[in-house]
Formats: structure tokens, sequence, C-alpha cells
């Protein structure tokens, strides 16, 4: 069976979506979650699925603690689930098998400091018709990587950040799993 570890910094939707997709499965499990917030959501939702978690510091993340956590894990997939901080090239070169999810079309609304609500109200006062999501290889770069899957949805009717951050979640909770699951299948 192969394992998916998943980094988050915050409220841990997309995690337990993931968690849930992959419970019954044979293709692969979460082994553990990891996140540099102690009082984050995501936290919690791994208590609930009895999945080990990790916190750490943006120190350990890229001075030895993660990394050892990492290799005792052997991962076959490193899931960026809502985790805000760039992840280490250090780290990618043990593991170049890290994916990351992106609420927009990259390459629009990407890079530092984009992320959530800010996205969103980006997207909003740039007047767009559309946004959505976008799966991806983790580089040294933020959301620069290639490109796994997009997904668009029309924003005509939406009038608040938080409008568009409903149908966002919607497309990463129903497609971020079934490409994961894609990427591992591929891999067997």
């Amino acid at each position: 069976m192969k394992k998916i570890v998943l980094f988050a910094s915050g409220n841990g939707s997309n995690a337990e979506a993931i968690i849930r997709y992959f419970e019954n499965q044979s293709l692969a499990t979460v082994v553990a979650v990891f996140s540099n917030k102690p009082e984050a959501k995501v936290l919690d939702r791994a208590k609930n699925h009895n999945i080990p978690s990790f916190v750490f510091t943006k120190t350990q993340l890229n001075e030895g603690f993660v990394l050892e956590k990492l290799e005792l894990l052997q991962p076959d997939l490193i899931v960026l689930a809502g985790f805000l901080l760039q992840f280490p090239p250090s780290l990618l070169k043990v593991f170049p098998n890290v994916i990351n999810i992106h609420p927009a079309l990259l390459p629009k609304y990407g890079g530092k400091g984009m992320y959530g609500m800010h996205v969103h109200q980006a997207v909003l006062d740039n007047k767009e018709q559309e946004t959505g999501i976008t799966i991806h290889y983790v580089n040294e770069h933020y959301d620069e990587g290639e490109f796994i899957f997009q997904k668009s949805v029309n924003i005509e009717a939406c009038n608040t950040p938080e409008e568009i951050a409903h149908k966002i979640h919607e497309l990463e909770h129903q497609f971020f799993p079934e490409v994961i699951s894609g990427i591992l299948s591929q891999n067997s």
C-alpha cells in the first residue's frame, strides 16, 4: 500500500477529504499529518482518524526534524494541503514527489502571500468571471511547479470572497483526492 504524508497549516478540510477518500481503498493510506501551527484544526482531524501528527517550527522544517520523520515514514507522495510555508529545496532533493493545490488558475494569482482569502479577494477585485484550482508539483519557487490538473468554475454570481471560497472548496474536495489517486496509480 502506498503511503501519503500531508502537510497543512490550517483548518484541514482538504486533508480530511483526502483522508476519507483513502480510508476504504487499498491503493494508499495517509500515514501522517505535519503542521507548522500547533493550534491548526487539521491536527484534530488527524487525531479523529487515528493518524499520527507532528508539529514543527520553521527552523525544524529546514534543519533535520522533519527530514528525520519523513525518512522514517518513507512516503510515496507528500501532499501540501493548505500548507503556508515554502517547502525547502533540501527536502525536495530527498523527497521529490511533492504536490500542492492552489485556489486559483495558475499562473494567475500565485506566488508568495497568495493563499486563501487573499487569492479570492484578488480574483474578486479583478472582476474575473471564472477561477478554479491548480494542482501542481512543488519546486523551489512558490506555485511554479509543473501543472498536473486544473479545473475552472464560473463565479459571475459571486459577490464576496467567501462565496468564491465556497465554490473553490467544492472543487478541491472533489478533485484533489482523485488526482492523488491517479498519480499514485501511475507510479505503481
